[in-house]
């Protein structure tokens, strides 16, 4: 009676059904160190990994640029999640990546890409301002010292916020750390320094996913506008 009792209760749940290629199958995908991951879908639209030898996969922490279907950058995905949404149909290979890992099952098999598209197309709510993150400060400055030029390493602001400037798109500025350490608390008159470029709030959707992302495949940049020039 207590056997029959513990069965039910460590009954487990099959998986959701999907594409075949997931959802009847693993997906092995075997790593450079030899470890055999699986790809398996969890019953809720997701992916779960196990790794034979618990090493992580390098292609793990690959981002995937999601496409709406209009082609408008939507986000970049988790690797796994755009093998996920290509397996059950929803997304079609825009970009492959020469150098990326093909995760497989008995009948599918995916190189994965760098871009893809969704079939159908997601509304996106407006946002009239874009977040401002150190990440999306450095695409909008190009990386690049306001002061001087060189490559920044460090965010300033123009107007110190000791002497009342604001932590806005509008005060501040990609810096190199030399310039920042000279500049301390002062004024721009002050130094009799000028900047490089006018400070203005980029826009454009785009830019959602520059105020998140630091690193950008290249494949990406046609699709990111000017802004990730």
């Amino acid at each position: 009676m207590k056997n029959r009792h513990a069965a039910r209760n460590h009954r487990q749940l099959q998986p959701a059904g999907g594409r075949g290629a997931i959802a009847r199958a693993d997906a092995r995908h075997e790593h450079a160190s030899g470890a055999v991951l699986e790809v398996v879908p969890d019953g809720f639209g997701h992916a779960a990994e196990f790794a034979t030898d618990h090493v992580v996969p390098e292609w793990i922490k690959r981002r995937v640029l999601l496409l709406n279907v209009t082609y408008e950058p939507l986000t970049a995905l988790p690797a796994r999640r755009a093998v996920v949404l290509m397996a059950c149909g929803k997304a079609d290979t825009v970009h492959e990546d020469e150098f990326g890992p093909i995760v497989h099952s008995a009948d599918w098999s995916v190189q994965v890409p760098s871009v893809i598209r969704l079939r159908t197309y997601v509304r996106v709510p407006y946002r009239a301002r874009i977040p401002m993150t150190r990440a999306a400060l450095m695409h909008r400055d190009h990386f690049r010292c306001a002061y001087c030029g060189a490559k920044a390493e460090t965010i300033d602001h123009v107007v110190p916020r000791s002497r009342g400037g604001g932590h806005s798109w509008e005060n501040c500025v990609a810096c190199c750390a030399p310039c920042n350490h000279r500049k301390a608390d002062k004024m721009l008159s002050e130094l009799g320094w000028t900047l490089r470029a006018e400070l203005v709030p980029p826009s454009g959707p785009h830019w959602r996913l520059l105020a998140a992302t630091k690193e950008l495949h290249p494949s990406w940049v046609p699709y990111l506008g000017v802004g990730a020039a």
